[in-house]
């Protein structure tokens, strides 16, 4: 037989203490490092906590929002699967547009991705919502261009877009945009996996902290 680790408990023990002593926590706000936690453990990648980035309270922001039953706004399904229903912690709804029926002619109607087109569909959830994009920069700047045309503000957006055209671009405006909180990972890395980290670890903080 191969000889490796099998019971469930010993894997996340080690890994949780690989982690603690990769990263350096105590360079984090506090309320960041359950979320930090989480997005290494599903990266395996230790450096990436030094490009988390945050507006001030905004775990704090997003914990409360999930807490009193705030809609999850997805941009992708692999986002939306990512995410571990059973630990929301109201039985938040989770809404992903990117099929909608809609979307394909929004897109065209707009000239732009369907990622982005979805994001038209978000306006009556938008409010008081946690956004988490994980796969579409497009989505991002959308969302951005709308909050600046006087849309109602989520609760928080975690920016987790990833690739090499305008996802560096698209979080650094996300960071410069007033008045939302955010969470988001400075550069071209992200992706799906990461998005439904940030939200996990939002949904469960204590087990990220232990």
């Amino acid at each position: 037989m191969i000889d490796y680790v099998r019971d469930a408990a010993e894997i996340y023990r080690r890994s949780v203490a690989a982690i603690r002593r990769e990263v350096d926590l105590e360079a984090l706000p506090e309320d960041l490092r359950a979320v930090a936690l989480r997005l290494v453990h599903a990266s395996a990648m230790p450096e990436i906590a030094a490009g988390l980035i945050a507006s001030p309270g905004a775990a704090k922001a997003g914990r409360k929002a999930l807490a009193g039953g705030a809609k999850l706004l997805v941009d992708a399904e692999m986002v939306a699967q990512g995410i571990d229903r059973k630990s929301l912690p109201a039985g938040n709804e989770i809404v992903c547009a990117l099929n909608d029926p809609r979307t394909s002619e929004l897109a065209k109607k707009l000239g732009t991705t369907r990622s982005a087109a979805a994001v038209e569909l978000w306006r009556d959830h938008l409010a008081g919502a946690v956004v988490a994009i994980g796969n579409a920069p497009t989505a991002l700047f959308h969302l951005l261009e709308r909050l600046q045309q006087g849309w109602e503000p989520p609760a928080i957006v975690l920016g987790f877009p990833v690739g090499f055209v305008g996802a560096a671009e698209s979080k650094e405006a996300l960071a410069a945009q007033r008045g939302v909180p955010f969470i988001a990972l400075k550069g071209r890395r992200g992706g799906s996996a990461m998005a439904a980290a940030a939200v996990n670890a939002l949904a469960r903080p204590d087990a990220w902290t232990a």
